[in-house]
């Protein structure tokens, strides 16, 4: 978007001039999906889909927030010293601002005084491409600038994550809020979600792109089965330590998995267990061949993981599955699957890029004619995390 236009967005809702604009980016995650809170490893990028801030201090104690996005929207406001989260239907897309907010101060950080902000993403809403995260490292990067707050870009991260679990009440893992916080322009972020260890790899994909396919089926994570999910695997982990003295999933391979699973003795836990196992393996062997330079077998792999996320884990639908499904009939296609949470939300495919403007004709024909109505497609281009415009 322009920055003439969103300044003047915020002119026309708070009937004043606006000091600074941010942008925070989306996430996409080549591989490694629902392994995050399993302690397992991870392959996310930020994109260049994300979402805008338009920053005006107040000399008062309140926030004053607006949503370009929603339709009939209006401003709401609150106190910087409401520790609360809001409740009311209208207001709790709120929380993921407010929950920063409050983390910051109860960290001890100096936030004296109320400030003005008009949002506007370009990410679609519930799209799977954690337009949360790319709201809340929004809000802590515009306070730690406004604010000139003394803190690093990974205690951002986790604050973020923190506003995520205990605010908004998702039990997710840490990879939105590290893939958007820490993003880096054409590279992919190669993490160790038990250790936090990290390190960028180039998105070398040559005559290949990665193509966005938007279900355009809403989602919201906090009312899905997710959470359910994570409690599926912490049982599983409980019923393995009989034997075993392990804290997550990740720590496991899959020759270990496949010798003590009697343990678990569940059909469903069992099931999501290994989906946990051995999508992160999988991750480690996708970030092989991507050193290789080896993209058939990485596109493999990323089939691999959709089939296991559908029938092992079972968060992709049937609209995810179409989409998948039928970009893997596709020429110049070397792989697709479902991206985020799941149960909606959007899916990935690396395609030829002189066979792309074709694929998305394809596909969506396809979608159409199963879904009844149309899917979206983007080209995102791999980018830097937050930062003022």
């Amino acid at each position: 978007m322009d920055k003439q236009e969103l300044l003047k967005e915020y002119q026309d809702v708070f009937n004043g001039e606006a000091k600074d604009v941010f942008f925070s980016p989306g996430r996409i995650n080549v591989i490694g999906e629902h392994t995050d809170y399993n302690g397992g490893h991870v392959f996310p990028c930020a994109i260049s889909l994300g979402t805008f801030g338009v920053y005006g201090p107040r000399d008062d104690d309140k926030v004053q927030l607006y949503s370009a996005n929603m339709e009939g929207s209006t401003v709401v406001e609150f106190s910087i010293n409401d520790e609360k989260p809001e409740t009311d239907a209208d207001k709790t897309w709120t929380n993921y601002f407010k929950g920063m907010l409050v983390y910051l101060k109860q960290a001890g950080y100096q936030i004296d005084h109320g400030f003005n902000l008009l949002v506007h993403g370009n990410l679609p809403y519930g799209a799977g491409l954690s337009s949360s995260a790319s709201i809340e490292l929004l809000m802590g990067n515009l306070l730690k600038d406004e604010f000139n707050l003394d803190i690093d870009e990974i205690s951002l991260v986790k604050l973020g994550q923190k506003t995520e679990n205990d605010f908004v009440g998702l039990n997710s893992g840490i990879m939105d809020q590290f893939a958007v916080g820490m993003g880096k322009k054409d590279n992919a972020i190669f993490l160790d979600c038990s250790t936090l260890e990290y390190q960028y790899l180039p998105l070398k994909l040559g005559d290949y792109e990665i193509v966005i396919m938007s279900t355009n089926k809403k989602h919201s994570l906090a009312g899905s089965k997710y959470n359910e999910r994570v409690e599926q695997c912490e049982e599983a982990v409980k019923r393995l330590n009989q034997k075993l003295n392990i804290k997550k999933l990740g720590e496991l391979d899959e020759n270990t998995f496949d010798e003590y699973s009697y343990l678990i003795n569940d059909d469903v836990l069992i099931c999501r267990a290994r989906h946990a196992v051995a999508e992160n393996q999988r991750t480690l062997r996708a970030i092989e061949a991507m050193k290789a330079g080896d993209l058939e077998k990485l596109g493999r792999l990323i089939n691999a993981s959709h089939v296991s996320l559908h029938f092992d884990y079972e968060v992709t639908g049937k609209e995810l599955d179409t989409l998948a499904e039928t970009a893997w009939e596709q020429p110049g296609c070397l792989g697709a699957r479902m991206v985020g949470g799941g149960f909606a939300g959007s899916a990935i495919a690396i395609v030829k890029k002189d066979q792309a403007d074709a694929f998305k004709e394809n596909v969506g024909k396809v979608y159409r004619e199963t879904i009844g109505y149309d899917a979206s497609f983007y080209d995102a281009e791999i980018v830097d995390g937050p930062h003022k415009i």
